[in-house]
């Protein structure tokens, strides 16, 4: 399956070396969400981490996407598509 040019793959098991992407973000959330709370119940944590996925995708500014929000990003993709798409 195939969107917005992204192809979801598999890999094998213990081999962080070939999902650097995932990798690295798992190791930003532990470093900007988890070592920063200690969640005493379940809704704590589903909070705090909801509120770092918002601020994730819609404030924090992503190098590899020209310094711009993911969410920003996405919606000048979608708005470039539309534009080609009508012309």
């Amino acid at each position: 399956m195939e969107t917005l040019g992204i192809i979801h793959e598999r890999i094998p098991i213990n081999t962080p070396n070939m999902n650097a992407y995932i990798e690295s973000f798992h190791s930003i959330l532990e470093d900007k969400c988890y070592s920063r709370h200690e969640f005493e119940t379940f809704a704590e944590a589903y909070e705090a981490i909801s509120n770092y996925f918002y601020y994730y995708n819609h404030r924090r500014r992503h190098g590899s996407i020209g310094y711009m929000a993911p969410a920003v990003f996405y919606q000048k993709y979608l708005n470039v598509n539309s534009t080609q798409k009508a012309a």
